[in-house]
């Protein structure tokens, strides 16, 4: 014995009996106010005064491995320099460093449009990196 499976309605056949139907209106859709771009040199603190003070001897872009980097009052290694993540119109990037001393990981990380306003340093506990708060960096 063979069995006939069962194909069901087409489309066409069924939809065909519901032009009498009346379906809910489409609602308006809400436009939400655009909040403005908050500054990540003015981080929330109760000083007011926090703003990242950054000295180069050359463009970031030109870091490289064994280059060194001063975080506050560490002098950090530098052991590559790689993007995270393609934004096409910008990249973020990390410098990943060590502190040749403890042999601790910390990141540098910044958008490549925007360097001055970007840059965050991470420091690297269990296995997640935390930013911490920094006052300079100079390299």
């Amino acid at each position: 014995m063979t069995k006939k499976k069962s194909e069901g309605l087409s489309l066409e056949d069924a939809f065909a009996d519901d032009e009498d139907i009346e379906y809910a209106k489409q609602k308006p859709r809400k436009l939400l106010p655009k909040k403005e771009k908050e500054s990540k040199r003015n981080d929330s603190s109760s000083s007011g005064d926090n703003k990242l003070i950054i000295k180069s001897s050359k463009p970031i872009s030109q870091i490289k491995k064994g280059d060194k980097i001063k975080v506050d009052s560490l002098t950090l290694e530098v052991d590559a320099h790689i993007i995270l993540l393609d934004h096409k119109t910008t990249k973020e990037m990390a410098i990943e460093c060590f502190d040749p001393k403890t042999d601790k990981d910390y990141q540098v990380r910044y958008f490549s449009d925007q360097v001055g306003n970007s840059i965050e340093v991470y420091k690297l506990e269990e296995i997640v990196y935390n930013r911490i708060e920094v006052k300079e960096v100079e390299w």
